[in-house]
């Protein structure tokens, strides 16, 4: 309804007929104490988004007077309707009731915000306009009939607390949980088919019979949609084959839509109704969020117990406007904002993952900027400003910062969690690389001589390499060994110089065992070894406390001395196809050398010898040494589609770069645009189905399972980090895992290579069945790497397109397909394959793009030093990361796991030397010559 400027709503006195919510202009709230309009008060003042009508039920006379201050615009609900809303939304309504002049007088107030949007008017529309989805409509309708079908017993009338649903036909949220994870492996936990139920309730599909919002595993009734009715028909047998014939497809669609569901139920509780499941989900959930990377986990679980969800169905809706007070901080959950300033428009957009509004509560000033949605149904996650500057007083209260010559060289923040004696404890946030390990000395616990349990202890450990050099630890460490007892007793002085020794000694074997046989490449690291055994040999004759790490000590320094004296180098051919690939990998190590072949402009080619940490320098220099050549030289990688990449002159171990069927060329200058591929960089012109079709896929997953678990088992837990942070930065190899990688890719497009060079149709879809049992197997090999590498490949746009032989692919296979693609969804950043892996024992392959892609993202997104201090908070991360890596291998492969058959050799020789073609335009070309497009 449109209000023009003074006009009356209705009078003091009068019985309510109607509910308002205010969509634009202002009313005047108007109160007299002789009821006479002409001598009455104006109290406040209501805006956009309030709502007025606390007596609409009761009929009770109104308290006020309403006046329109401007033109204006009203939403107006007859007193029916109303009632009939209420009945089915009490809880969340009961806001909508508060009285004009009190908690509503103002449409910015977050009180105001109801748990399903951002405010009174949009919480009724989102009521009035909820009409379900056709598609999710048809699941709910799909998962009752299979109910109907499996399980008829679920559904039925139900009595508690004396009041009996009759003909209402209930489930039991508990047994609808149960129900769900009993029906496919896609369902991991309770909790994710608790969200996978939500995502029905949201749509109105699934109803509580008291109208809650949230979908909970408990003793709490449920109803379908189509069981609203009274005498509601039971399911057709045809309607049930149906039913049964769309159940996979529908669990599946659900388990994507699940994890998002249930994290909006879970911020939709107000913060002290949250479980510490529920904490823990939000927590995992801001572990991943850009905006938070920088943030201590101590804030991330603090942020975890008052984010407040809110979301906003239309574009243009303006969040908040230039020069108003910040009452909040926002992060962008779904969809994107424009960042707005006067005189100058749209000066940038934020998407998902970026955050805003926080400058305003830091500097306790108005808005720099107004915020507008960008694009329809965008969601946020909010931080109030009462929220936001307690966790701020609370981290600075808890923060400790010694300092020295007036600078900071240790930040500190207090443990939530005490020890277990009592005693407070401190996690290090930043600091000095020396002042860190003497914290870490000073403050190890030795229960035992073998560990401390404190983490933060492996992490440096494991870290220290990226902020201090092995030379500068081990001195360290040895200074350590020999520091000067403080002045006292006897007696302390020789306890004092024990506990410092045991210390250094701990952390000395543990640093040895993380760093294995990289330190026989570091002769100051064995010196140091040697060194302190000498030492420890020596005072454990006085201080028996020290003879416990004697024999400990003495098999480490044996085992590198003697590995270093015997080391023969080994001479690795290039990453080929050819017959090295048969015998048992071994790791490859820096000491290594490589005979590589480099081919001229001309394809001819000259064969070096360099180390394998070789540089692009040293390669291009043994080249021009082997040829004669006074030119100056460029070292290029050439594709096989022709694309070329200089490699730059402190570039390491270089050899290891090249792609599938990529080529080292050495060339000058002036020949670089003549630089062409080999006839042999095409790959192969025919398929080997004929070769591996008899073969069993049993067979073929687990010899691919066997290579695999070769080559993760080589890869350095260093090298994930040399990858992150950049191998030039170490002067270390990252061979083993870019052989690994590398395996990934080849398996990928080995599969697309041997579909499009498939020519008969039946050949074809046999093809894709047999690659979806080998990735089956291969997941129950818990050889997730090729399982995932096998599954991209088939998704590959030049198989996918193939719809014919799709459509020819039994529904079976089609279904097996389907659940395994579900695991590769990206959203809620793998929340699939993450649940997945939980859910596994080692040992476990595990998918080693996802890994080095967390860490990237930890990497970027925080700096590595802080005011010249090392960001101890993201090693610490970092290290999390690793130690997902160390887990996975934590138990040793069984080999015994499937018994092969006789013609294994065949086996292990085919799938150790996949031949493939990895250019994309060419594997596109062969896909359109087996199916034409479509006209």
């Amino acid at each position: 309804m449109l209000l023009c400027l003074f006009c009356v709503v209705f009078r003091q006195g009068d019985i309510w007929t109607s509910w308002y919510a205010v969509l634009s202009g202002s009313l005047d709230v108007k109160v007299s104490e002789t009821a006479n309009h002409q001598d009455a008060v104006t109290i406040c003042t209501l805006g956009i988004d309030t709502a007025l009508g606390e007596s609409i039920l009761d009929n009770t006379p109104r308290h006020t007077t309403i006046v329109s201050r401007e033109t204006s615009e009203l939403l107006r609900i007859e007193q029916r309707e109303f009632k009939s809303l209420w009945e089915k939304y009490r809880q969340c309504m009961a806001g909508l009731l508060a009285p004009p002049y009190g908690a509503m007088e103002t449409g910015s107030n977050n009180d105001n915000k109801d748990s399903l949007g951002s405010d009174p008017l949009n919480f009724m529309n989102n009521i009035l306009n909820k009409v379900p989805s056709e598609k999710l409509q048809r699941g709910g309708k799909v998962m009752r009939n299979a109910i109907l079908s499996r399980a008829p017993h679920m559904i039925r009338d139900r009595k508690y607390h004396l009041k009996t649903y009759r003909c209402l036909q209930c489930c039991v949220g508990t047994e609808l949980v149960e129900w769900l994870v009993q029906q496919s492996t896609c369902v991991h936990t309770r909790s994710h088919a608790v969200g996978m139920w939500q995502v029905l309730l949201e749509e109105g599909v699934l109803n509580h019979v008291d109208q809650e919002l949230g979908f909970q595993d408990k003793y709490l009734f449920y109803r379908f949609l189509d069981d609203e009715e009274e005498h509601t028909p039971l399911p057709s047998e045809e309607e049930k084959r149906e039913s049964e014939e769309e159940l996979p497809d529908t669990i599946l669609f659900l388990t994507q839509m699940g994890p998002d569901a249930l994290l909006r139920m879970i911020l939709r509780k107000p913060p002290g109704q949250r479980t510490g499941d529920d904490l823990e989900i939000i927590y995992d959930e801001l572990l991943h969020v850009k905006a938070l990377s920088h943030l201590s986990n101590t804030v991330k679980r603090e942020l975890a117990s008052v984010l407040v969800f809110e979301s906003h169905a239309k574009v243009g809706t303006v969040l908040f406007n230039q020069g108003e007070e910040g009452t909040s901080w926002y992060i962008i959950q779904k969809g994107s904002v424009n960042v707005v300033i006067y005189g100058k428009g749209v000066v940038c957009t934020l998407h998902e993952g970026d955050d805003f509004g926080k400058l305003a509560l830091v500097t306790d000033s108005p808005r720099a900027a107004s915020i507008v949605l960008r694009e329809d149904n965008c969601h946020f996650l909010r931080v109030d400003k009462e929220d936001f500057n307690r966790i701020l007083r609370d981290v600075e209260a808890n923060t400790v910062r010694l300092k020295e010559h007036e600078q900071a060289v240790l930040v500190l923040e207090k443990s939530p969690r005490a020890s277990s004696l009592g005693n407070i404890r401190y996690t290090v946030l930043s600091g000095t690389p020396e002042k860190i390990l003497d914290h870490f000395l000073e403050t190890m616990r030795m229960d035992t001589h073998h560990s401390d349990p404190n983490p933060a202890v492996d992490d440096f450990v494991l870290m220290h390499c990226v902020f201090m050099p092995n030379s500068q630890f081990c001195q360290l460490l040895m200074a350590h060994y020999h520091a000067v007892a403080p002045p006292g007793s006897e007696q302390e002085r020789l306890e004092y110089a024990v506990t410092c020794k045991r210390r250094v000694l701990n952390l000395a074997l543990r640093w040895a065992a993380v760093h294995t046989h990289h330190l026989q490449e570091e002769p100051a690291a064995l010196i140091f070894l040697e060194e302190l055994y000498g030492s420890v040999s020596n005072d454990s004759r006085i201080l028996r406390a020290l003879k416990d790490f004697v024999p400990d000590l003495e098999k480490v320094v044996k085992l590198h001395s003697e590995e270093a004296k015997v080391k023969k180098q080994k001479v690795l051919t290039q990453f080929s196809n050819g017959d090295e690939k048969l015998v048992k990998t071994q790791p490859i190590r820096n000491c290594d050398d490589i005979l590589l072949k480099v081919y001229c402009s001309d394809h001819t080619y000259t064969t070096i010898r360099v180390a394998v940490a070789a540089t692009g320098s040293e390669v291009t220099s043994a080249v021009a040494n082997k040829l004669a050549s006074n030119d100056d030289l460029l070292l290029v990688h050439l594709s096989s589609a022709g694309e070329k990449q200089m490699l730059k002159p402190n570039d390491v171990s270089v050899f290891s770069s090249l792609s599938i069927n990529g080529r080292m060329f050495a060339c000058p200058r002036d020949q670089l645009n003549a630089l062409t591929p080999l006839p042999d960089q095409e790959g192969p012109s025919a398929g080997s189905m004929s070769s591996f079709e008899l073969m069993s896929s049993k067979d073929l997953a687990y010899q691919m399972t066997l290579y695999d678990w070769e080559l993760f088992s080589c890869v350095h837990e260093h090298e994930l980090l040399y990858h992150t942070f950049g191998r030039q930065s170490f002067r270390r190899t990252t061979a083993n895992l870019d052989l690994f990688l590398r395996r990934f890719n080849q398996v990928q497009l080995w599969v697309v290579t041997e579909v499009c060079l498939c020519g008969q149709l039946s050949k074809r879809v046999q093809l894709l069945k047999k690659f979806i049992k080998i990735a089956a197997h291969c997941r129950e090999f818990k050889n997730l790497n090729s399982f995932f590498a096998i599954i991209m490949g088939m998704s590959n746009p030049a198989v996918s397109r193939l719809a014919q032989t799709w459509e020819k692919l039994p529904s079976k296979f089609k279904k097996f397909y389907a659940e395994f693609e579900s695991m590769m969804d990206p959203s809620r950043n793998h929340r699939a394959y993450r649940l997945t892996v939980t859910k596994i024992e080692p040992p476990i392959i595990p998918f080693m793009p996802l890994l080095l892609k967390d860490m990237t993202f930890s990497h970027e997104g925080n700096k590595t030093f802080i005011d010249n201090m090392v960001n101890f908070e993201k090693m610490r991360v970092i290290a999390n990361t690793i130690r997902a890596v160390r887990h996975c291998r934590s138990q040793p492969f069984n080999p015994e796991v499937c018994q092969p058959n006789k013609n294994h050799a065949e086996v292990r020789g085919y799938v150790r030397k996949l031949c493939v073609i990895d250019k994309q335009r060419t594997l596109t070309t062969f896909s359109y010559r087996l199916e034409p497009r479509r006209t």
